[in-house]
């Protein structure tokens, strides 16, 4: 990547720090980060050169900070006002960070990325454009580790300094045969529950058991067990009722292990978890703008950052969202905390800002995330009865909107719910989007991307999906779309046009067999059922529903309709048709799927989390025909590798000349297909094979 900037760094804004700072000129407003505390600086790679930029270091430490909640800028955080104040009437918090950066900094590029990490996991890199890498925690329920990322915030309290409570919803399936006792989890991605029960007697618990449940949430088979059969208990080691123990439950005569159950209880003790939103906004802002801290700690990138970006995947990805639409991106002093973001596979808000949020959740039954805006452009949600808004209505009005590139594939439409972000919840129109927002689409990939390759055989199946691992991959047009976002951000370069499947183009339709004009696959069942779907709930009265902020007091929520969920279509081999297609994807070597089955369990024969799959096309026309495949085979489709060799050739020219892929990553994939012995070089002849590689390319050889 390069983008280096012109001349020596300068320092573009300096912006107060502590409240002593008022004798400067500066406002109270700008006190939050009140100390920058370094534990460790180490070389990075031993002291090698990370390209023209030299040689990195890592700096690792912890922020302290403090949250006015009279700030305007502070009080959307819920809860923020019954958390605990220090003696300045702040409210405190204290988080990790990871910053790499040049150790000769006159070779730094003058960008700050901020990775947002997800659920704690993430690090500072070096760059070898001299990019800044800056990470922090930001996520409040996150289990501190060595080398995780994490913030510590505040529990709410009333003012009389009692509890506060409120209903929460813990699930459990697949539970091994004979267990008695199981830790109690509230998120489908949780280790464990942050909030423990209001107290261990609480007659007014419910657990259910269920036999059956789909997508939409209807269930079968469903009873309500008596209260005195189970207990907070663990009775792993003592018999029924067993130890109290908030973080466990125990089931008097056992689990059935093919059974689903829902335990609904009141819990205690709130994070003021939405802080993690501020403290993003303050961390950025100090190590942007701040020459030092009070305690006279210089910031280590002190008047070397002039531009702000910020790259987030999945949950990270939703942050980003969640960030600018709450109104964070504007900093104390009124200046924009990001230039530009990347929200990545990201098809959601994250659940942070309403009382007992839990930020680690995915898309699984009842998990917040696809309640509140999700679209660019305006659009009125009359299906759920929503005022017209916008991600960007409160960065709009204080001229705080970054630059924004978004890209996602085949398993966010399938698995995590991206269909109203870009048609609405009446599946009516396409949602245009805003001049400062491109939106890149990763046809036919799993969530995140594939092992990349060109390998014709099928890897193993794992993580207990059905179907081979789908290989299809994401990174190559990552690497060039965040190219394109420095570029747009630092020197103002257009990035490519969006391209993503468009409703008006007949290239999002239902998910049925029928309407994708889904092939019969010899093996493969039809999509049909496996969609995650959106569904209509309703929390209660206490939740803004189109900003995720307040508090759910219907748990679990009433379930009113099922949204219309729309999908990609796909053309005669299975394979998605809109959007910005990988180099293998333009070259199949077949069908490249973003759902999965599961292939045991509770859920066996439903979709299969957030896993695409891979469906090989045969070698040759005679094992095509055995298997009675309508997709052509390998060699029918390019007779040798050198006809296979001229598809890729020219799929890699094009997506060079658009901007989409890199001239290194260009490089690479061409040796790679010509070293992946996919086809030989002798020509078949035999059986009209090479006919497709000729017309593309105009030769078979």
């Amino acid at each position: 990547m390069t983008h280096r900037l012109l001349g020596k760094p300068r320092i573009v804004l300096v912006t107060c720090v502590l409240a002593m700072s008022i004798a400067a000129g500066c406002g109270v407003a700008q006190a939050q980060v009140m100390r920058l505390e370094i534990t460790s600086r180490e070389p990075i790679g031993g002291g090698t050169a990370a390209g023209s930029a030299g040689p990195y270091e890592l700096i690792r430490g912890r922020v302290h900070g403090d949250v006015d909640p009279a700030d305007p800028h502070n009080t959307i955080i819920q809860d923020l006002s019954l958390a605990p104040r220090n003696a300045r009437g702040r409210v405190e918090y204290v988080a990790t960070f990871a910053l790499a950066k040049p150790v000769d900094m006159t070779r730094a590029s003058g960008v700050l990325v901020y990775q947002v990490v997800n659920r704690g996991n993430g690090s500072a890199t070096a760059n070898p454009d001299g990019d800044i890498s800056l990470v922090s925690g930001w996520q409040g329920d996150v289990i501190p580790t060595a080398a995780n990322q994490t913030i510590t915030v505040p529990v709410a309290r009333r003012a009389d300094g009692s509890s506060v409570t409120g209903p929460v919803l813990a699930r459990f399936y697949n539970l091994p045969a004979g267990t008695n006792t199981t830790t109690i989890r509230l998120s489908s991605m949780g280790a464990g529950s942050p909030y423990p029960p209001a107290d261990l007697v609480q007659p007014s618990a419910i657990l259910t058991m269920h036999a059956s449940e789909n997508a939409a949430g209807v269930k079968t088979g469903s009873v309500t067990i008596p209260r005195q059969d189970w207990a907070f208990a663990d009775c792993r080691t003592v018999s029924f009722p067993g130890t109290p123990d908030p973080t466990r439950l125990c089931l008097k005569n056992g689990f059935d292990s093919s059974k689903l159950y829902e335990l609904a209880y009141t819990a205690k003790d709130p994070l003021v978890l939405g802080i993690g939103l501020a403290a993003t906004r303050d961390i950025v802002s100090f190590f942007r703008h701040a020459l030092r801290d009070a305690l006279g700690t210089a910031n280590p990138v002190a008047g070397a950052v002039k531009y702000a970006i910020s790259i987030g995947d999945s949950q990270s990805g939703n942050l980003i969202k969640t960030f600018i639409h709450l109104g964070f991106n504007q900093d104390l002093s009124g200046a924009m905390v990001w230039d530009g973001v990347f929200p990545r596979i990201a098809a959601r808000q994250t659940p942070i800002n309403f009382r007992f949020a839990l930020p680690g959740g995915a898309a699984t039954l009842y998990e917040p995330g696809s309640e509140p805006v999700v679209w660019w452009g305006t659009y009125e949600d009359k299906t759920r009865g929503r005022a017209p808004a916008s991600l960007l209505d409160r960065c709009t009005a204080t001229k705080s909107c970054p630059k924004v590139i978004e890209a996602f594939g085949s398993t966010e439409f399938w698995g995590l719910r991206m269909s109203p972000g870009l048609i609405g919840t009446d599946a009516r129109a396409d949602i245009p989007l805003p001049d400062n927002v491109r939106r890149y689409y990763y046809p036919g990939t799993t969530h995140g991307g594939g092992r990349g390759g060109f390998r014709a055989e099928a890897a193993g199946g794992g993580g207990g999906c059905v179907l081979p691992a789908n290989p299809n991959p994401e990174a190559e047009t990552t690497r060039a779309l965040t190219r394109a976002l420095v570029d747009w951000v630092t020197k103002g370069t257009l990035p490519p046009a969006s391209r993503y499947p468009l409703l008006s183009r007949g290239e999002l339709v239902p998910a049925t067999k029928a309407a994708l004009g889904f092939p019969s696959i010899p093996g493969l069942v039809s999509p049909e059922g496996l969609l995650n779907v959106v569904l209509d709930y309703d929390f209660g009265r206490d939740l803004i529903t189109n900003d995720l902020t307040g508090v759910l007091s219907q748990v679990p929520p009433r379930i009113n309709q099922v949204i219309p969920t729309y999908v990609p279509k796909v053309d005669a081999d299975g394979n998605e048709t809109a959007g910005v297609p990988s180099v293998l994807h333009q070259a199949p070597l077949g069908t490249y799927l973003g759902w999965n089955l599961t292939s045991a369990g509770f859920f066996a024969g439903q979709g299969c989390g957030f896993t695409g799959a891979y469906v090989p096309f045969a070698k040759t026309r005679a094992e095509r025909l055995e298997k009675n495949d309508s997709r052509l085979s390998v060699e029918e489709r390019y007779g040798t590798l050198e006809g296979y060799m001229c598809v890729v050739q020219r799929a890699v020219d094009q997506a060079v000349k658009e901007r989409l892929l890199l001239s290194d990553d260009a490089t690479r994939l061409v040796a790679q297909a010509r070293e992946s012995g996919v086809l030989s070089h002798e020509a078949e002849g035999t059986d009209g094979s090479r006919s497709i590689a000729r017309g593309v390319c105009g030769t078979g050889r």
